[in-house]
């Protein structure tokens, strides 16, 4: 496989937020009224994508922008209890050393992705970060052309089916990973191209 560049999602695929969000989700539900975490049945919310979890919830899409804000906020406050997934530095070096482009794309705050991934955030050349009029597959686009790669020089790599859908639209190569948001059930029925069950598997797919 001939990869110019690989493209990161942060929460649920480098940052292990998950946890976070579940602490502050009936915070940020109380504050812009929409329902609270049902924390009997976590595991069946996992294997909702974004817009099913809005619609459960009764989050209506103008609130959206606010909340998404008002949670990068909040992740800026508590970003000493977050932390890379184990195994994903060595993942980042070792593209590094192969010659591979990085990028991050991500609603999160750039602020929040450096401080979370270090003397990592050294090995990532592009960024795409905040929110989005025109959604992450124009933010792909933006990096390949700043990279100068072809769609069939690319891989994306989230945790969400949204992920999987925005490689799609960009015709680029859509992976997975198991460790995020999106239960391992929920991304493989949607067929990506690479499903990751471990940081190791994608560093294996670049000969490590």
């Amino acid at each position: 496989m001939s990869i110019k560049l690989v493209i990161f999602d942060f929460d649920g695929t480098l940052a292990d937020s998950f946890p976070w969000f579940l602490d502050v989700f009936d915070t940020i539900a109380d504050r812009f009224d929409f329902q609270r975490l049902d924390r009997t049945n976590i595991e069946a919310l996992r294997h909702l994508d974004a817009r099913e979890l809005m619609r459960r919830h009764g989050v209506p899409l103008w609130k959206v922008p606010m909340i998404a804000a008002h949670a990068r906020t909040l992740q800026g406050r508590d970003l000493h209890r977050i932390s890379m997934f184990d195994g994903m530095a060595k993942v980042l070096d070792h593209l590094a050393a192969q010659g591979i482009g990085t990028a991050v794309v991500t609603s999160n705050a750039r602020a929040n992705v450096e401080t979370v991934l270090g003397g990592s955030a050294a090995r990532i050349q592009h960024y795409a970060c905040g929110s989005s009029l025109f959604g992450k597959a124009a933010r792909f686009k933006a990096v390949m052309k700043a990279a100068q790669a072809a769609p069939s020089e690319t891989l994306a790599i989230g945790d969400e089916v949204r992920d999987i859908d925005a490689a799609r639209q960009c015709g680029i190569i859509a992976g997975a990973v198991t460790w995020g948001y999106s239960a391992p059930e929920r991304l493989a029925a949607d067929r990506p191209d690479h499903l990751f069950e471990t940081p190791g598997d994608i560093g294996a797919l670049f000969g490590d």
